[in-house]
């Protein structure tokens, strides 16, 4: 097979279609497989249009290596790395290209413990096993593998966890005045999560204001790319 130019020094990301499809991704899922040989990886997704299908060849691939597939739905790449560390499993993937133009989209890989997974962690070894696999997929699966030997698929939510973790990290003692909290989502996968801790704020009795802008997931980003290093990107919050 041709080289994958989606691998970079610590995730994945690619142009879709020319560095980055669904054949890709599964190959790529095989291939994290054979080398953590993991028996539960949880996986996640940002708002991308493109992210619930690459996620779901991300799935497949990981089943028919026997995987077990814990999918945490819509959400940051801080809730992949929560959900691997707080459910005791082998790793986890979360399909997101962060800041990088909308034609874009990509993974980011972890082992257990959430320890992240770069070139030379397992990142360029796990490319080589891509490189040179090569499958002949029905309805997006191997059809070498029996159903009995593929791994199970499983629906879990850790955000309720995730925001109580967060919160330990509160001294709720301190607040000694109102504040105004301004937070910009960049219509990201963010937003629920932000409405999980304002909603922790306030049953904590906590005097925040939570002022929210681009804060709907939309994978269009009518708001534009979230990438606060353009200064075009930065009067909207500043201006709140």
């Amino acid at each position: 097979m041709s080289a994958l130019t989606c691998f970079k020094a610590y995730d994945i990301r690619g142009q879709l279609g020319t560095e980055l499809n669904e054949d890709i991704a599964y190959r790529i899922a095989r291939a994290f497989a054979q080398f953590l040989k993991p028996k539960r990886i949880v996986l996640g997704g940002d708002v991308r249009a493109t992210s619930p299908t690459l996620k779901a060849a991300l799935a497949n691939g990981l089943r028919d290596e026997g995987v077990n597939v814990l999918d945490l739905g819509l959400t940051g790449t801080e809730e992949v790395y929560f959900a691997t560390f707080h459910l005791g499993v082998d790793g986890g993937i979360e399909v997101t290209a962060s800041h990088n133009p909308i034609d874009y989209n990509g993974f980011k890989l972890v082992r257990e413990g959430a320890r992240p997974i770069s070139a030379d962690t397992g990142l360029a070894a796990i490319r080589e096993i891509a490189e040179a696999s090569s499958y002949q997929l029905v309805d997006g699966k191997d059809p070498a593998v029996a159903e009995a030997d593929r791994g199970n698929y499983e629906l879990v939510d850790t955000r309720a966890d995730f925001v109580k973790h967060l919160m330990g990290y509160i001294d709720t003692t301190a607040f000694d005045r109102p504040l105004k909290l301004v937070v910009n989502a960049g219509n990201g996968a963010a937003g629920p999560a932000v409405d999980a801790i304002e909603a922790a704020f306030s049953a904590a009795g906590l005097p925040v204001t939570f002022i929210k802008i681009c804060h709907e997931p939309d994978g269009t980003f009518p708001n534009g790319i979230p990438n606060p290093i353009l200064v075009e990107n930065r009067a909207t919050t500043r201006d709140a």
